[in-house]
Parts: C-alpha cells; sequence; structure tokens
C-alpha cells in the first residue's frame, strides 16, 4: 500500500478513536455499578493483530497505559487468539494494575483474517479480599486484595462461559453486580467488533491493517520532533509517599535528542503495604507525563511511546515483585510518580510545567453486609496553576480521569446520605497563576459497614511552581454518631456504625508564578 495522505490519516485515526469511543459509551451504559456507569471508571482502546495499541477512549490515563502490559500477557500466555475469543485478566504481576480493574480482551476477525483486538478496563466495586471494595489497609500480601485472575479465556464464539463468570462474581461481596458489569464489557467488545468489520468492510481488511501502522508511524514522528524541544540533560526529581516516616520515590530523566529515558533507581524498596505500583502502572504514568509534555494532540497510540525507554529496578515501590500488595500503588503512587516526573522535567521547560495537583485520588471505599454494598468513590481536587491560566476546582487530576458520583445516585444506590458536597475555599495554592480548589464530601453511614480510605497529600502539600505557593494539604475526618470527632490518617479500615459521618477535605492545588504582591 503506498504512504497515507495527510487526510486519509486523520480519516483513519478519527476512524479507529470512534471505535474506542462507542465501546466506552457501550460499557457505561449496559453497566450496572454507579461506579462505572456514573464514574466513568473504565476504558477502552483498539490493537493490531500484534497487539500493539492502534487507539484509545479518553478515559483513565493509568488504565491506558497499562492496558498493552494486558493485552501482551493474553497473547504471550494463548498466542493468537481466535476471532471471537476472549480473555479476562486482573492479575497485576501479569500486566494488570490492581485487583478491582478487569480487562477484557477479544479478537476481531474479518473474513479467514484476524484483523487485531478491542479490549476495555473496568474497575470493579468489589473482587473479594480483606475489606470491602478490595483495597483494604491492612493487606500484606496481594492475597488479602481479593481474587487474582491469571489470562484465562471468559467467552469464545458460542458466548460467555459461565463457569468463569460464576467464579468472579462467587469470589465477590455484591456477585450480581459483578455479573451485570462483566456483561457490560462483553457488550462493549461485541460492540468495538461490529466496527472493526465495517471498518473493513468499507475499506479492505489489508488497507486497515497497513493505516493502523501508518497512525502509529506518524504520532512516533509527531512525538520525537516535540522531544527535539527540550534541552538535552539529566534532571532529577524526589519526592515520598506518606507512609510511616516517608518511602521515597527518585528519577532520573534524561533527554537525549529525539528519545527520553527515565531511570527510577534509588526509589525505595517494596513495602508490606499496598502502595506498591507494579511495572505497568509505573510506565503508565511515565507515559502520561510523556505525552502531556510533548504533543497531547498527537494519536495517542503505541507510537508516541517508541522514544520513551523506562528503567524501575526490580524489588523496589515502583516495581515490586510477587506477592506484593498492589492495590493503591495504582492509585496513589502513580499519582506521586506523576508529580516526580513533573519535578524533573520542570528543570528543562519550566515555562511549560503546572505547579502539583492534588497528587491523590482519594479513594473512599464503604461496604457491608446488611444490605450487601460496597460503594467506591475516587474523589477531584485541585488542579495545579499552568503556565497560562489557574488549576480548575473540584476536578480529577493526573493518573485518574473518571467523573463523581452525583449525590442522587449515591443515595439510590447505597446505604448512604450525603450531608455535604462542594468546593473547599481557599485551598487552592496563591499565585500568579492560581491552583484550584479541593472538595469537601461528607457521607452518612445508614447502617453498620467498613471504611477505607487510601490518600495521600495529608502531610506534604502539592508544591508551586515558579514563585507560586503550595495547595493545602487534605484531611480525612471521622465524626462518631456520638458527637466525637476524630482526625483520621492518610490510610485505613475502620468499622462504622449506623450514624457515623465520614468526611474527605481534599487538597487544593499549587499556584504558578509569583503572585501580584509579591513581584514588587
Amino acid at each position: 500500500m503506498t504512504e497515507l495522505s495527510a487526510v486519509e490519516l486523520e480519516v483513519f485515526r478519527h476512524a479507529l478513536a470512534g471505535v474506542a469511543d462507542e465501546m466506552g459509551v457501550a460499557l457505561r451504559r449496559a453497566a450496572y455499578s454507579p461506579n462505572i456507569k456514573e464514574r466513568a471508571d473504565c476504558s477502552a482502546a483498539v490493537f493490531d493483530a500484534d497487539g500493539e495499541m492502534v487507539a484509545q477512549a479518553e478515559h483513565i490515563p493509568v488504565h491506558l497505559g497499562a492496558m498493552p502490559a494486558s493485552v501482551r500477557a493474553v497473547l504471550d500466555t494463548f498466542g493468537q487468539l481466535e476471532p471471537g475469543a476472549q480473555v479476562c485478566v486482573n492479575d497485576p504481576y501479569l500486566g494488570g494494575t490492581h485487583l478491582p480493574d478487569l480487562t477484557i480482551v477479544a479478537a476481531v476477525g474479518y473474513g479467514d483474517r484476524l484483523l487485531g483486538y478491542v479490549a476495555n478496563r473496568a474497575h470493579h466495586a468489589d473482587v473479594g479480599g480483606a475489606a470491602p471494595g478490595s483495597m483494604p489497609a491492612s493487606a500484606t500480601e496481594i492475597a488479602a486484595e481479593g481474587v487474582r485472575i491469571p489470562p484465562v479465556r471468559i467467552a469464545d464464539a458460542e458466548g460467555e462461559r459461565e463457569d468463569v463468570v460464576r467464579l468472579i462474581a462467587a469470589n465477590s461481596r455484591t456477585p450480581g453486580e459483578r455479573r451485570g458489569d462483566l456483561r457490560a464489557q462483553f457488550a462493549a467488545n461485541h460492540v468495538g467488533a461490529v466496527r472493526m468489520r465495517e471498518l473493513a468492510h468499507r475499506v479492505g481488511s489489508a488497507r486497515l491493517r497497513a493505516a493502523m501502522s501508518a497512525v502509529c508511524d506518524y504520532s512516533d514522528r509527531r512525538v520525537r520532533a516535540a522531544i527535539r524541544e527540550i534541552p538535552d540533560g539529566c534532571y532529577r526529581c524526589e519526592d515520598e509517599l506518606e507512609i510511616g516516616d516517608g518511602v521515597p520515590i527518585r528519577a532520573a530523566v534524561t533527554v537525549a535528542g529525539d528519545e527520553v529515558s527515565i531511570d527510577f533507581t534509588g526509589s525505595a524498596a517494596q513495602i508490606p503495604v499496598n502502595c506498591n505500583a507494579v511495572f505497568a502502572v509505573t510506565l503508565s504514568a511515565s507515559m502520561f507525563v510523556l505525552r502531556m509534555l510533548t504533543d497531547p494532540d498527537a494519536p495517542p497510540n503505541a507510537g508516541c511511546y517508541r522514544a520513551l525507554r523506562v528503567t524501575a529496578p526490580e524489588g523496589t515501590v515502583v516495581n515490586p515483585t510477587f506477592p506484593a500488595p498492589t492495590a493503591a500503588g495504582n492509585v496513589e503512587t502513580s499519582q506521586r510518580i506523576v508529580d516526580v516526573l513533573l519535578g524533573a522535567f520542570a528543570q528543562a521547560i519550566p515555562d511549560r510545567v503546572p505547579a502539583a495537583s492534588q497528587g491523590t485520588m482519594n479513594n473512599l471505599l464503604i461496604g457491608g453486609s446488611d444490605p450487601a454494598f460496597s460503594y467506591y468513590e475516587t474523589l477531584g481536587g485541585g488542579e495545579g496553576g499552568t503556565p497560562g491560566r489557574p488549576g480548575m476546582s473540584g476536578v480529577h487530576t493526573g493518573m485518574t480521569n473518571t467523573r463523581n458520583t452525583p449525590a442522587e445516585a449515591v443515595e439510590l444506590g447505597y446505604p448512604l446520605r450525603v450531608w455535604r458536597y462542594e468546593l473547599r475555599p481557599s485551598s487552592g495554592g496563591d499565585g500568579h497563576h492560581p491552583g484550584g480548589e479541593g472538595l469537601v464530601r461528607e457521607l452518612e453511614a445508614l447502617t453498620d459497614c467498613t471504611l477505607t480510605i487510601q490518600s495521600e497529600r495529608r502531610g506534604n502539600a502539592p508544591r508551586g511552581a515558579q514563585g507560586g505557593h503550595p495547595g493545602a494539604v487534605g484531611r480525612n475526618v471521622l465524626l462518631r454518631a456520638d458527637g466525637t470527632e476524630h482526625e483520621l490518617p492518610p490510610k485505613g479500615t475502620w468499622p462504622l456504625r449506623r450514624g457515623d459521618r465520614i468526611r474527605i477535605e481534599t487538597p487544593g492545588g499549587g499556584g504558578w508564578g509569583k503572585p501580584a504582591e509579591e513581584l514588587s
């Protein structure tokens, strides 16, 4: 096939992205759990016959950067899948992120040819483990976090494998919801497969496969051109997780010509706390920062990351070995990795790097058995001020891109009452472009249940940039039904009694540039 023209590249890149977008819509509309249908804690992507990602929807960064590792694990286990086959995996040590994220990969055929694969990842509100929500703060190994699924066939051309679905549902506190969400994932892949076959019918399978390759090459060219604008050099930064006396994460970012290398040597050894980020998560965070600071408008696919090399020593908090627990590494450590890498790049391109955003997902999990329920939510906060504008308030930042759960959906779906949901005044850092404000979310338990919080930036404030002030740290406050008030640490699991309330005050973003009154 001859090289695609600029017009053809645009047509194919948007056609492929449209497949992923429509998959995401189908997944949300068919899902049972508010976590997927309301918060959109799910992602979808399209892969070629070799397992290279060729398009993704603009969903969750930590999902999408790590999803290629799941597809690779599936192909390493089964080889080339036959059209109609679907494989499920959530094992963080085999391409997953953390156990609640279930990925389903489906092979797409056209005639007697394999076109490629479609895949989606969805965060299931409970997959077992020691506490509702499958992110127990007490976990010292991954077995405490829920059911671990290596690549396993969950459907074929004849339909879903009921035995596998039954096994997954049986390991959840909310089995009916698990079945519904799994079937929504099947539906999303079905939609993706139909759209891929329609594309092949319109342009021919050979031309479609060539277009996939050409779109990836195009992204590679664009990203490399942007990297060449960054001064060569080695830039270092470190930060720490709020665990004990602090768990350091260190990175050295080397820019040479049109390539970037990131080395996490010097980061802390893996810990018996579930804030270990498997390599797929560390790689995903690195990809996010590279895309953010080079050419974010380039088509998001495997080509965007050919210029990136990431090294993370085994046995560290950014590349643990089995059986280290990983549930919060996906949601909290990934955020800290982003902050570290932005701090390193700020030394090279200070006028392009924003101040630190809230730096946490503020994971809030509440579940019980009478009635059986599992509520999970990540809460927005302040975005860091940027070189061009103030930070936004009350938004999800960094490695998360979910929505909120509306108060009406919370009260309809769970035995919870929403008392407060508002912006947190004066929490954004002052600056020429101030940081955005955090949120306040206060919930009352209407039944006895269990609370888990996985959060960060409760002691170390999100930093400002170029003279901007830091954002306010967050707070976790337990208000007992007897009127007593207790400030909780960043991470933990506690019993809740009927009438108790939990209030989460999320961090603000750092300010960018000196405030006007400090310029004189």
